[in-house]
């Protein structure tokens, strides 16, 4: 078995699904809201981003998906903080609202493969796969390297990780600036926010329009490297990212936003190597989902368990001493 070939493919995969991972970060330990915006804002990131590439603008197509989810971003904060509706029903709203969106985006179907027709020197019309990011590195790696049986999942997780890596530093620098803690700030205590004089409500409308275009962006990658967009595809995204957060806070912990920020990346990483060993067990695909929920009820309880033995050896140590 190719060990090599199955650690890569889970890595590259764990960096197409980083940057969701960073939003639901931003939305859940950031912000404090239960953003359920996020599985719609993936599917509308991969969707933007397929009807543009197929127009035949790869690299725009990108910029373009994480702008959609931004948008989709903003109408949850405004729902939120100007109509005052509760996070939950906001996202929930949002992300029914986007169902219908994305289904008029794909031109009333539920998938739309990355192809356009074109004349070929017959004249007759063929399907012709559209350019991709991956494709294009794929292409340079294949041609400096003078070879043609280059892994793709390599040059997937080689790109992907400097674009994640860059994202991730942004991120970090973001955070400190004087936006940025605003946004901190605003989930930590949005009482005492407004009680500075600062506009809480911006504050949290931005937070969630970052957390929504870097999951739309995660969206737009996968539709890239999969070379197609479905609308089901956002299905139960929301517990991916959290199991994603809370695996990598059990390595990293949770003592600032930038081990936050790198932590979230690691998780993605690391869940998906837990995946890649769950089907190599014969796991079948349907139960994804259940394995997905299992490992975040375990990283749920994991630090209870651990107070629960710290308690227990101290009151041993103090028995001891009596």
């Amino acid at each position: 078995m190719d060990y090599l070939g199955l650690l890569i493919s889970a890595l590259s995969q764990g960096m197409l699904y980083a940057p969701m991972a960073l939003g639901v970060f931003i939305a859940f330990r950031i912000l404090n809201t239960p953003d359920l915006t996020i599985d719609g804002s993936l599917v509308l990131g991969m969707c933007v981003c397929a009807v543009v590439t197929i127009s035949g603008h790869p690299y725009l197509a990108l910029v373009c998906g994480l702008l959609a989810g931004a948008l989709a971003g903003l109408v949850t904060g405004i729902l939120q903080t100007s109509l005052k509706i509760h996070p939950i029903l906001s996202g929930v709203l949002t992300m029914t609202g986007l169902y219908t969106i994305n289904y008029m985006i794909l031109g009333g179907q539920s998938n739309l493969y990355l192809q356009s027709l074109s004349a070929n020197e017959s004249g007759s019309s063929v399907q012709v796969a559209s350019n991709t990011l991956y494709k294009t590195f794929y292409n340079f790696l294949c041609t400096a390297f003078n070879t043609t049986e280059l892994d793709a999942n390599l040059s997937v997780l080689i790109i992907s990780t400097v674009l994640i890596g860059i994202a991730a530093i942004l991120l970090c620098v973001f955070f400190k600036t004087r936006t940025g803690i605003a946004i901190r700030a605003t989930g930590d205590n949005e009482e005492m926010v407004r009680s500075s004089s600062i506009n809480a409500d911006a504050s949290r409308i931005l937070g969630i329009m970052l957390s929504n275009a870097l999951v739309a962006f995660s969206g737009a990658l996968l539709c890239q490297q999969q070379r197609y967009a479905d609308l089901n595809c956002g299905n139960g995204m929301l517990v991916v990212g959290l199991a994603s957060v809370i695996i990598g806070q059990i390595f990293l912990g949770k003592r600032n936003v930038t081990l936050g920020v790198f932590s979230a990346i690691l998780g993605s990483l690391a869940y998906r190597i837990i995946l890649q060993a769950a089907y190599q067990a014969d796991m079948p695909s349907y139960g994804v989902k259940l394995l997905s929920a299992i490992i975040v009820v375990i990283a749920l309880i994991l630090p209870l368990i651990k107070n629960k033995i710290i308690e227990y050896r101290l009151a041993a140590d103090a028995d001891k001493e009596d």
